[in-house]
């Protein structure tokens, strides 16, 4: 005979748990097609690129010259419009350049020479009136300590070298607290050691401030090291090859198999021929 548990669990209905509503992405690009003008045509940048980046991300574009990545980032960042597609950041579309996306470019002339370290970073925060002077002083100063630059703070970018210069970039675009942080191959004019000295204060100032990266590089190398994912793109007109983790491809896992093996197979489907399987 059947027991009486036994009935009662047969009686007891299944309740199948619901899988968790997908959260927002911090920044959502959706079937983007990016398009310039020349004297005879227009020329398609990118086609048709999509790809998520949520809170916290090392998201990294990685492709040739040419594929349109630079173009994305400028487009993420308010100063393109899609010709297709749409760019969502935090679920509202992208309309225009904002204090919510800030851009570090390679060039070391993007500081004022004419302000001191302090001043440059507080620049932006008393622009947008985003703090009053003395607010923006204290968050200037504390975002430097943060950058290893609090004892430069009153030297001129002139007397700074390259990669105490981009530092300097990233404090202040940090100090005005984006929702994403924006990097056009910010070290791609370093030399080798200041430049893997750069990718190693990045990673160290993420794991400190928690910030969300969109990285453009042409390095597969640094892509590995500086992203937990990295959109692969074709050469022009850019379209999404493939998406890979890379969380396991630190500074200190270089020379593993997986890694190694990994960076070959981006270079796979990086260099591959249209139309390819």
């Amino acid at each position: 005979m059947t027991s009486l548990t036994a009935l009662r669990k047969q009686e007891t209905p299944r309740h199948t748990a619901m899988p968790p509503l997908p959260a927002t992405p911090r920044l959502a690009v959706d079937g983007v097609t990016l398009e310039y003008r020349t004297p005879r045509q227009v020329v398609k940048a990118t086609q048709r690129v999509s790809f998520d980046v949520q809170e916290g991300d090392r998201f990294v574009l990685l492709g040739p010259s040419g594929c349109g990545k630079s173009t994305l980032l400028k487009a993420v960042a308010g100063f393109l419009s899609p010709a297709e597609g749409e760019i969502r950041l935090d679920g509202q579309q992208v309309v225009g350049p904002g204090p919510d996306r800030l851009v570090v470019f390679q060039e070391f002339d993007q500081l004022p020479p004419w302000k001191t370290v302090k001043q440059n970073v507080m620049f932006p925060l008393l622009a947008s009136r985003t703090l009053g002077r003395r607010e923006a002083e204290h968050r200037a100063l504390v975002t430097l300590e943060k950058v290893g630059l609090d004892a430069f703070a009153d030297a001129y970018p002139h007397t700074l070298s390259g990669g105490m210069k981009q530092r300097v970039a990233i404090a202040r675009a940090l100090a005005m607290q984006p929702r994403i942080l924006l990097m056009d191959e910010p070290f791609a004019a370093l030399d080798a050691l200041t430049r893997r000295k750069m990718q190693e204060e990045l990673l160290t100032l993420w794991k400190e401030v928690g910030f969300t990266l969109l990285f453009v590089t042409h390095s597969i190398e640094e892509a590995q090291i500086v992203g937990n994912r990295v959109l692969l793109l074709s050469p022009h007109p850019g379209r999404v090859r493939a998406e890979l983790g890379c969380e396991a491809d630190s500074l200190s896992n270089l020379g593993s198999a997986s890694t190694k093996s990994r960076t070959q197979q981006i270079h796979q489907l990086l260099f591959e021929h249209e139309g390819r399987p």
